[in-house]
């Protein structure tokens, strides 16, 4: 791309961290935080290699989502786990001032000072999916999440696909899956901040087969994503 964008990746879901403060809150529930409902498997390796090879800003976190979701809006039932949704509302309030509020209003800041200076900025989210969900297997080893209705998130994730399919023929590679883009979520919280001209949010779900465990494509599947990108962004002008 031309001096016109800038990038940002963000990675939401990037660990199981408990600060000391709240581990209590979680004693006995060690699995849990393992598993994909603790946090994003391979996001944040991903994230990383976004990061470097765009020359882009990360923004990542590392505490458990299950202390509170990043990747929720304020107001979602899903905010928060079962485990802290009980505590007292000013203890949840404290784990927003510390932990939620600055990861979102830092992206936020990063994408308006570009917006000002005459710069759209495309928003990599980079998160990672569970093989099988309430019994049912996820048919897709890739998604691109995006909204529909904005023609540059539409035409990246349509560049970005036909290029990792080129690369990757055997990959299951699907828009719009297993979630869909217009669904909660920050790249959705952040387009109606900013309009379509300023702001291209994607999200990337992965497949968390090829982490859990660790899997012998894995590092070439990583190179793949970024190369596709990179190869997308060569070919189309985002507007």
């Amino acid at each position: 791309m031309n001096a016109r964008h800038a990038f940002l990746v963000t990675c939401e879901h990037g660990g199981n961290r408990v600060p000391p403060r709240y581990r209590d809150c979680f004693a006995g529930h060690e699995a849990l935080l393992e598993s994909h409902r603790g946090y994003d498997p391979g996001a944040l390796a991903i994230a990383r290699d976004l990061a470097r090879a765009l020359h882009a800003p990360l923004i990542y976190a590392t505490t458990s989502r299950l202390l509170v979701d990043l990747n929720r809006t304020l107001g979602h039932p899903r905010l928060h786990s079962d485990i802290i949704r009980t505590l007292p509302e000013p203890i949840r309030c404290e784990i927003l001032d510390r932990y939620y509020l600055p990861f979102r209003r830092r992206a936020e800041a990063l994408i308006e000072a570009e917006v000002a200076a005459g710069r759209s900025v495309i928003h990599v989210s980079s998160h990672s999916f569970t093989p099988v969900l309430d019994g049912v297997v996820r048919q897709a080893d890739v998604g691109l999440l995006y909204d529909p209705a904005r023609g540059g998130e539409q035409s990246l994730c349509a560049e970005w696909l036909a290029r990792l399919r080129a690369r990757a023929p055997s990959l299951r590679v699907r828009r719009n899956y297993p979630y869909t883009g217009k669904s909660d979520g920050f790249t959705a919280y952040l387009r109606r901040c900013f309009g379509p001209e300023g702001y291209v949010g994607i999200e990337l779900e992965i497949n968390q087969r090829f982490v859990r465990p660790v899997q012998p494509g894995w590092h070439a599947l990583r190179a793949d994503i970024v190369a596709a990108l990179q190869d997308a962004l060569g070919r189309i002008a985002v507007r």
